[in-house]
């Protein structure tokens, strides 16, 4: 049948739009792709297309591109459109579509989330056009209350002729609600406008907003006009929910085995349903497994990014009937290790992990010949295979490092599947991965059931020597480190030790890896938390020489030339500008008596007065070695570190050039002090154009190459972790592709302000009192007493002296503040909601800290001090919380 696609799309000269396919094989249109489709006047662009009904297996979807004058390309939202087509018409299918824009609110309304669990739509058979149809309407309303439905009035009689009184009452069908009418003879000028219908009380409620629809283009004869309208134009900022945030590992339970498991999450839904809360929240789950010991608890060093961690799986559950002797005799370490008030990483690994081969040369044999087995293996072969493969070699070698690994160090695809198909140990890994997958999934569904959303985070990097990096190498630059820059958290900086990645080599596959780690979260996770969601924008990066974030600088980023200097009237000088800048002044003012000592051990000079760090302690890196060998008994290591950082450019070879980075923080060096007033001034001037207004429009392309395509690959609702110094061209991006921002109350994206008032937050943000990497409330009311005086004076409006300790009123009325913001997601730490209660938070909030991003070597151990039946068995705080909820309107 021919089909003709409209749309009314204003454009100037040497722009374009274009008409695309998303996944369908278009009848007989067998290289449907993009189609360019032909200008017809000031306001409309068309198409024909001759397609086959009959060979669609789906509704037909596709969706529109923008294409600019410079030829960038600006696609409208992928998935906003589902067309079925009639399999009998006599005349054309023409179809008037309105431009979905991405940044559209309404568009979050139809992502996992709110489709399959908050607001799900009743399965409907398709609309079959009745023989007289040649209108068909068609328009999205995702915040209709209930009994509510769409309707349409018009100047036809066909539409009522404007009469409320007995409007048209569209059908739901899937997304969309529809109307099919016969409208002859057609009017010359088509006026309509979509209205919301009370179908209990017979009575019609309101117009939609703004001026009146309108279709002016003939209607062609013996076909039909299908009105592809958007979405209703009503308010799309009604809907608020609220959440908690807990790791996995921190759920407490009187059968677990000293750390929360992923059945856990069941018994945390049922709390959740009670209080009214709609999401949960955790820390990823991935498989960190890199040395066995308490070094693994952090959760953001995955050795696999596809792969999820066996320290989370019930052994009762796996052991299943015909195993249970297996796991029986567990009693006494179970008590042992419950007990604990915080978690012993190692031994409950080390337990689990002998367990688990148990059951697996019990029960693997049968398991792995299962059906259910087969199609999990199927679906996931392309990382499980070699994952598995990749634990065998980490196993037989003591470690994880491939570069010393005496076989196998370079991954071959060939050798990988001689090793799975001839060693049976292998395929312990693919057991452990079936049954993760088995029990994350139930809790999934059971989860759902209780109409409670499950949000995952995804990590912004990859464990260096994990399988990713074993596999495919070339998609990281393994040279480098990635970490963030000197922050209120973290002075220094942060260094992950992640190796940072090639985008330019990701983008020649369209960035493959990132779709299929977002398709397998997808697995499991209605919704997700980007970590570091910056990265896509630029990530810092330190070289491998570097052990504090300070050393580091953004790439990509426009890096300055030594004739941007001399434009600016600044007198470089390489020596001067990238090297330690080191004379007898600095080392007494860093080391005091203890200079003398620095000069002769670590430093040499050729004149006497200036000096530079010898070939064996030139970095970091090479000082960290020597000081963990011979130990630093007069405490130097710290002033090393700071006087190889007192610089003020980062040089940096690429592709034969030569660019300079400003260090962070550069007017805080004793470099930088050093130099005239009239140099500092040139510099600073410098240093802030680099930092704040260089970039940004070259950041902002960085991240259009990537966001776009991974946001497309699933249809999960992402929120971005955008804290930190943020470029301007952040939220610009993520409102544009309808990412969710993070709004953290201590931590204000204001320039000056000391705190954010919740109250300001945008629709589509998240609003937190605290996150995993900070104190919880209570904590930080501790902290810093002159800062929480000035919080419960400004923020809380009280007036007088603050409570020296965090009273649990103090953080109700935090909690309530977070609850009005007009944000449509509240997400709290359990922590931060326990602390409303006096009678159930813990004593002392010091105890509720998860993470110190400060702290490379932190021990990721939190656990609940009581267990969720004792949660759940509190009615009082579950009625208080549920009050709260309800009284918030979310």
């Amino acid at each position: 049948m021919k089909v003709q696609f409209n749309i009314r799309f204003h454009t100037n000269y040497g722009e374009s739009l274009w008409l695309c396919s998303a996944g369908n094989t278009w009848g007989n249109e067998p290289d449907a792709g993009d189609f360019l489709m032909k200008y017809l006047n000031y306001d409309y662009w068309t198409l024909e297309l001759d397609i086959d009904p009959e060979t669609l297996q789906q509704p037909l979807s596709y969706f529109y591109i923008f294409q600019t004058a410079e030829g960038e390309r600006v696609p409208e939202y992928k998935t906003a459109r589902q067309l079925r087509l009639p399999l009998q018409s006599e005349g054309p299918l023409v179809i008037y579509d309105t431009w979905i824009a991405t940044d559209a609110i309404e568009n979050v309304f139809y992502t996992a989330p709110f489709e399959e669990v908050l607001l799900p739509a009743a399965s409907e058979p398709p609309i079959i056009p009745l023989p007289e149809t040649n209108y068909i309407f068609m328009v999205k309303a995702p915040l209709l209350e209930a009994n509510q439905v769409v309707c349409l009035l018009g100047n036809s009689e066909a539409l009522s002729n404007w009469n409320t009184a007995a409007p048209v009452l569209l059908q739901k069908n899937g997304s969309y609600w529809m109307a099919q009418l016969s409208i002859r003879p057609a009017p010359l000028l088509l006026e309509y406008k979509y209205g919301i219908y009370d179908i209990n009380q017979q009575r019609f409620i309101a117009y939609e907003e703004k001026e009146n629809r309108v279709q002016d283009w003939p209607v062609t004869e013996n076909g039909i006009t299908v009105l592809q309208d958007g979405f209703i134009r009503c308010a799309n900022n009604t809907w608020r929910g609220a959440g908690l945030a807990i790791p996995v590992f921190s759920l407490r339970t009187e059968n677990g085995l000293g750390i929360g498991e992923f059945n856990d999450l069941k018994q945390l839904a049922d709390w959740v349903q009670q209080t009214g809360l709609k999401l949960i929240q955790i820390l990823p789950v991935n498989d960190t497994t890199a040395t066995f010991t308490w070094r693994d608890s952090y959760p953001y060093a995955a050795i696999s990014a596809f792969a999820l961690h066996p320290i989370y799986l019930n052994l009762e559950a796996v052991a299943g009937e015909k195993a249970q002797d297996l796991v029986s005799g567990l009693c006494a370490d179970k008590d042992r290790l419950n007990a604990l008030p915080q978690i012993d990483y190692e031994a409950v690994l080390q337990l689990k992990i002998q367990t688990l081969k148990k059951l697996f040369d019990r029960l693997g044999k049968e398991q792995l010949q299962s059906k259910t087995y087969k199609a999990f293996f199927e679906t996931n072969r392309h990382w499980l295979q070699p994952y598995a493969v990749f634990c065998y070699l980490r196993d037989q070698y003591k470690t994880v490092d491939h570069s010393k690994w005496t076989t196998n160090s370079i991954y071959d695809p060939a050798a990988m599947r001689s090793l799975f198909r001839d060693n049976p140990v292998v395929r312990f890994y693919c057991f452990l991965q079936y049954h993760l997958h088995l029990q994350l999934e139930e809790a999934v569904v059971y989860a759902h059931k209780k109409g409670i959303v499950i949000k995952g985070d995804i990590p912004i990097g990859v464990y260096r020597y994990g399988c990713d990096t074993w596999v495919s190498p070339e998609l990281y630059h393994m040279e480098l480190q990635a970490g963030a820059p000197p922050d209120d958290f973290a002075v220094y900086g942060q260094n992950w030790g992640f190796p940072t990645y090639n985008w330019p080599r990701m983008q020649e596959d369209q960035f493959s890896w990132w779709r299929s780690r977002f398709e397998q979260m997808s697995h499991y996770f209605d919704a997700f938390r980007i970590d570091h969601i910056l990265g896509f924008f630029r990530i810092w990066s330190i070289p491998l020489n570097g052990i504090q974030g300070i050393m580091g600088y953004f790439d990509p980023s426009i890096a300055l030339n030594a004739r941007e200097f001399h434009e600016r009237g600044i007198q470089f000088s390489e020596d001067r500008f990238c090297n330690p800048f080191i004379n007898n002044i600095v080392l007494n003012q860093v080391f005091g008596n203890q200079a003398t000592l620095v000069k002769e051990q670590f430093l040499s000079t050729e004149n006497g007065f200036d000096y530079f760090f010898l070939p064996d302690f030139d970095s970091q890196r090479k000082l960290e070695h020597w000081f963990a060998r011979e130990g630093d008994p007069d405490d130097l290591k710290h002033g090393l570190f700071l006087l190889l950082a007192n610089v003020l450019m980062l040089k940096q070879e690429n592709d034969g050039l030569t660019g300079y980075h400003p260090r962070f923080g550069l007017d805080q060096t004793i470099s930088f002090q050093s130099l005239p007033h009239d140099q500092q001034v040139k510099i600073k001037a410098l240093y802030n154009d680099y930092f704040f207004r260089r970039q940004d429009a070259f950041w902002k392309k960085e991240s259009m190459k990537k966001l776009p395509e991974l946001k497309a690959a699933t249809n999960m609702l992402i929120c971005g972790e955008d804290l930190g110094l943020v470029p301007s061209c952040v939220p610009e991006v993520m409102q544009e592709l309808g990412i969710l921002s993070l709004e953290i109350q201590r931590m204000p994206k204001q320039p000056g302000a000391r705190f954010f008032n919740p109250a300001h937050a945008p629709y589509l943000s998240v609003v937190s009192p605290s996150t995993h990497d900070m104190s919880t409330i209570r904590g930080w009311w501790e902290e810093n007493r002159e800062l929480t005086q000035i919080f419960y004076n400004e923020m809380l409006h009280l007036q007088g002296e603050a409570p020296r300790h965090c009273e649990d009123w103090i953080n109700r009325e935090i909690i309530k503040q977070h609850l009005a913001a007009p944000a449509m997601w509240c997400i709290c730490q359990l922590q931060d909601l326990l602390g409303m209660d006096e009678h159930i938070r813990r004593k002392d909030p010091a105890e509720e800290r998860i993470n110190i991003p400060a702290d490379p070597h932190h021990y990721w151990r939190y656990r609940m001090h009581m267990t969720l039946t004792e949660l759940i068995g509190n009615e009082a705080f579950t009625h208080l919380l549920k009050k709260m909820i309800v009284n918030s309107g979310r």
